[in-house]
């Protein structure tokens, strides 16, 4: 995680979950995380798509509109493959977390660097119909409140997985060293 904002919510909702998968939504305290709330959302993932059902003020002047209810597809650029469902999916499915690197444009066509936390919020019992998350900028750009994002794009994305579930990584090192073999791999690029 790159912003601060990013990394403090994913440290208080840590702190939060404990052992657990995810923290109840009534355990989060907005006075705990007042210094990113600007750019901290919930959404509602109940019946249909997911919705913003909080979305702090610096994010809502990014978009240049209220936030609220609106569908977290809504923000995401129409034109490419991804529209944050699978982002959704993948934090509801596996009650694991994401972050992200976000590319968003402006309506004059500027672009801005930013990164997305999604994580899961338990609410009544349920793991998948609340999700806390930030997107927050790079740096705060100086066209805030003259213009305004149209949408953003996925750049990269790494799931967080929840305490307990094993990753590739500790998978490869419980193995033995006999198993342990240097796998071949092509990175895109370089030259021709």
């Amino acid at each position: 995680m790159k912003h601060a904002a990013t990394r403090m919510l994913f440290s208080y909702w840590d702190a939060l979950r404990g052992e657990r998968a995810a923290p109840d939504r009534g355990e989060i305290e907005p006075g705990e995380i007042r210094h990113i709330l600007a750019d901290t959302f919930i959404l509602e993932n109940e019946d249909g798509p997911a919705r913003f059902r909080l979305a702090g003020t610096r994010l809502c002047a990014l978009f240049g509109c209220e936030l609220k209810n609106a569908p977290f597809s809504a923000i995401w650029d129409p034109a490419a493959p991804d529209d944050g469902v699978r982002q959704i999916d993948i934090v509801t499915s596996e009650t694991a977390g994401i972050v992200a690197g976000i590319v968003g444009e402006s309506t004059r066509g500027e672009p801005l660097d930013m990164e997305l936390l999604l994580l899961p919020m338990r609410h009544r019992g349920r793991t998948h119909s609340r999700i806390i998350g930030a997107l927050s900028p790079a740096i705060v750009p100086l066209w805030i409140g003259y213009d305004r994002l149209s949408h953003i794009r996925l750049t990269s994305m790494r799931v967080i997985w929840p305490v307990g579930r094993k990753n590739v990584a500790s998978i490869l090192q419980e193995e033995a060293p006999s198993e342990r073999r240097r796998k071949f791999v092509v990175h895109p690029g370089g030259r021709a």
